[in-house]
């Protein structure tokens, strides 16, 4: 089982919007970041793969089962944007409803990554801020032994120290590379901290599926003049914007490039970059 999760050809159609046969996997061990716009279809994609809306088409494996049976679900963490819980409840009532759903919850885990995020057992949700709710799932979705994190959207709204913490977390939890990471997430620069693999996904489609490695060192983007512009080969172009004074392309190997292009300026691309030429730019 080289795959914590593959999802082959997801298909799922509303009235104004389509999922278009999303196809990607979380290699076992792995970090994999889901980018797009809001709206995207990040959210729809992990609903229908955790069979929480019914898909028209396609296929989900999860650690290798084709169904998501209750020893399947118990293997797999979810934490949503929001608060996960009632907010009249306390994070020590929540351990002695989770003893009574997961046969493998840990309470010493528990117990303990609460007094290392500085949450309450006795509090109420309700007074708990943004990010300490989020850390309270977290913590809830490490404390059943899973071995699939899937978050959605879980750091957006948080301060950059809070989300610098949860990133620490989920680095430590695929150390042993039995445990694997689907973060949902607009913030591009966390991901460029923690993900292994990027997953663009653009009006319900996938549009790239690539290592993050692979984004950063070998995509480009070549600013230029109208002239240059005019005299480059457009087979070598994902895409291009032109701005007030130059032209921006981007390309998938910089390298290769600057040997074809030695007069040309070539920077390094961010990934908020390469989704800003995808989107926005001309092809």
């Amino acid at each position: 089982m080289n795959n914590a999760l593959t999802i082959s050809g997801l298909t799922k159609t509303y009235p104004d919007f389509v999922l278009d046969h999303v196809s990607f996997s979380v290699p076992r061990g792995s970090i994999v970041g889901l980018i797009g716009e809001n709206g995207a279809g990040k959210s729809t994609t992990i609903n229908a793969a955790l069979g929480l809306i019914q898909k028209e088409a396609g296929h989900v494996a999860v650690l290798g089962k084709d169904t998501l049976d209750s020893e399947t679900k118990e293997q797999i963490g979810v934490v949503f944007d929001g608060s996960n819980y009632p907010e009249i409840l306390s994070p020590g009532k929540i351990n002695r409803i989770m003893k009574n759903i997961y046969g493998t919850w840990d309470e010493q885990t528990y117990f303990r990554l609460l007094k290392q995020f500085s949450l309450s057992p006795d509090k109420q949700i309700k007074q708990f801020s943004r990010g300490m709710k989020m850390k309270l799932a977290i913590s809830a979705a490490l404390s059943h032994h899973c071995k699939l994190l899937i978050l959605d959207e879980a750091t957006s709204g948080l301060d950059p120290v809070i989300r610098d913490d949860i990133l620490d977390m989920l680095l430590d939890f695929v150390q042993d590379e039995e445990h694997s990471v689907l973060l949902s997430s607009h913030i591009t620069s966390d991901l460029e901290k923690i993900a292994d693999y990027i997953v663009f996904i653009h009006e319900g489609k996938v549009v790239f599926f690539k290592t993050k490695d692979e984004l950063i060192e070998q995509y480009g983007i070549i600013k230029c003049g109208a002239a240059q512009f005019d005299a480059l080969d457009k087979s070598d172009i994902i895409a291009y914007r032109k701005m007030d004074y130059e032209w921006q392309i981007l390309i998938s190997n910089r390298d290769k490039m600057q040997k074809k292009y030695p007069k040309a300026l070539f920077v390094p691309a961010t990934i908020d970059e390469i989704i800003l030429l995808y989107v926005k730019g001309e092809r």
